[in-house]
């Protein structure tokens, strides 16, 4: 985006979420994050329905236009003809579940009587505003049956009709009329901003929907998922499909060339990723409920080209039932105590030929040899899966603090695509020092962070402009990791950047520290000798 639409949308963040908080004190982030996101989505199928309907109306008579009637009382009828919206992928939306017919009739009088004209006028009895939002989510789902099951309908139960008026008319103030942005892409913006902040105001618990923009942009901008099949098998609130088509419109490719599929065992956090991919027109499909990954594979015959995932880290008893002999576990037998590389496995499982994979993970995978999975991490690596270690700088995460690493896998090192024969090989990339601290407990990275990671990585591929950096960047050979018992701690290869001012070595200055420290514990023995000998000089008993 250009500055304009960035400032644009800046302050129309700080401006909505300023008002409100204003309007629900009395819920949680947890609770509040479905009362605010329903809305917003309410408004965006309703905004949508009413683009499209101004534009039949203008069609219906234009004498040039093939929908032209010639008869104005004909007008209306066909404007509530279903079909006209869907061969547009446009929602069809109720009568009743139109945001000016909810917005007008938030405040009247309990036992009123609604006049609602749906191709024909119905009654309707209002009972609260929370049960008539209810209703109208019933409705919109019950007219477009890819969102069965999607939508939360449950306002009246949470007993909020006092606040629900001032927040209809706060979404009701989104602004959709930009020079150069869509309405679509500003309440997309809005929709996905608002999760982040409620990721934020939950802490651990909001973690578990929700990936920090800067880290989905760093996957995505590093596999460049520019055309083929999308997969997420525990997507969360969606994070890494709304970027990879903002990947695909920022370098001129079409929303179409990606298909996207996921899954995701938590109902609530399901039907988020669902909202989500839907106010943005995005095709999708996340099975028809949620699912647990492991035991109910949704997806069991896809192979994709593009997988993108941040699973929970260091998941315990993770598989029951789960099979020993499950064919996805080829490379060994994930522990009960740690699902690290069963999502690994999962992941490699349904990628295909030439697919490749990026994975967020608890630096233990890396290292660790507990468990069998010291022999998984080895057989990876001498099936030349692993193509890119890069190490995370800590506090990037709303919902923990453990230290975090991202893997890169494919299934080919072959050369293609304009990369290199890279078979044999592995790039690891530190990046524990780039970023800022956002504010005092979280760290995010810039935009030329993301760029100087994802740079690196591109040029190794095509093995044009690329080199080795100490303390930054190293590609390593099998056996170079074999020396290194197979860890994969990026440290352990890029070395350490040359000491400016003294121009020291990393290396020869701990070396000489070390003797240094070893001589002052020396000397500090020699002295508790003297002090206790001076003691029972003197009568003490030490």
């Amino acid at each position: 985006m250009n500055p304009t639409e960035t400032q644009f949308l800046t302050d129309l963040d700080k401006r909505l979420w300023t008002a409100a908080n204003k309007l629900l004190p009395m819920l949680d982030a947890a609770v509040y994050k479905h009362v605010a996101l329903g809305l917003i989505f309410l408004k965006y199928v309703s905004d949508a329905f009413r683009e499209r309907r101004a534009e039949l109306t203008v069609n219906f008579r234009d004498p040039k236009h093939d929908y032209y009637l010639g008869d104005e009382a004909l007008i209306d009828g066909e404007l509530e003809a279903r079909d006209y919206y869907t061969e547009k992928n446009v929602f069809w939306v109720p009568a009743l579940a139109r945001w000016d017919f909810l917005q007008a009739n938030a405040t009247v009088a309990l036992g009123a009587k609604l006049k609602v004209k749906n191709g024909k006028t119905q009654e309707y009895e209002f009972k609260g505003i929370g049960r008539l939002l209810d209703d109208a989510l019933e409705a919109v789902e019950k007219e477009n049956p890819k969102l069965k099951g999607v939508l939360e309908k449950d306002y009246a139960r949470k007993q909020i009709d006092s606040a629900l008026p001032g927040l209809i008319g706060l979404i009701a103030e989104i602004p959709f009329q930009h020079q150069t942005l869509k309405a679509k892409d500003i309440l997309g913006h809005v929709y996905e901003y608002f999760l982040g902040q409620f990721a934020v105001a939950e802490g651990k618990k909001g973690g578990q929907y929700y990936t920090p923009k800067s880290i989905v942009m760093l996957i995505v901008e590093m596999l460049q998922p520019f055309k083929g099949r999308v997969y997420d098998p525990c997507c969360g609130s969606g994070g890494f499909f709304v970027q990879s088509e903002e990947f695909v419109k920022e370098h001129g490719g079409r929303i179409g060339q990606i298909s996207i599929y996921g899954q995701e065992s938590n109902p609530t956090t399901w039907r988020l990723a669902s909202m989500n991919m839907a106010i943005r027109g995005m095709d999708f499909d996340f099975g028809k409920e949620p699912a647990n990954t492991f035991s109910r594979d949704l997806h069991p015959d896809l192979r994709a080209d593009f997988i993108m995932a941040n699973p929970p880290f260091n998941m315990k008893e993770w598989n029951e039932g789960v099979r020993d002999d499950d064919p996805r576990w080829r490379y060994g037998t994930p522990p009960t105590s740690n699902a690290n590389f069963a999502w690994m496995q999962h992941m490699v499982y349904h990628l295909a030929p030439d697919g490749s994979l990026g994975l967020l993970l608890a630096n233990g995978s890396m290292s660790s040899n507990t468990n069998n999975e010291g022999e998984i991490r080895k057989t990876l690596l001498e099936a030349d899966l692993v193509e890119c270690m890069v190490a995370l700088p800590g506090q990037l995460f709303t919902n923990t603090q453990i230290p975090a690493c991202i893997w890169f896998l494919t299934r080919s090192k072959a050369a293609r695509n304009g990369w290199r024969d890279r078979r044999g090989q592995t790039l690891f990339v530190d990046a524990r020092n780039l970023g800022y601290m956002k504010d005092r407990v979280l760290r995010d990275f810039m935009r030329e962070d993301i760029d100087e990671i994802a740079n690196v990585f591109h040029a190794w591929r095509k093995g044009d402009g690329y080199a080795d950096e100490a303390g930054f960047c190293k590609s390593a050979t099998l056996s170079d990791i074999k020396n290194h018992d197979y860890m994969l701690t990026p440290a352990r290869y890029v070395g350490a950047t040359d000491q400016e001012g003294d121009g020291e070595l990393f290396e020869d200055k701990m070396a000489r520290l070390t003797a240094q420290l070893n001589e002052q514990f020396s000397e500090s023995a020699q002295l508790q000798e003297v002090i206790r000998l001076n003691l029972s000089g003197l009568g003490y008993d030490v």
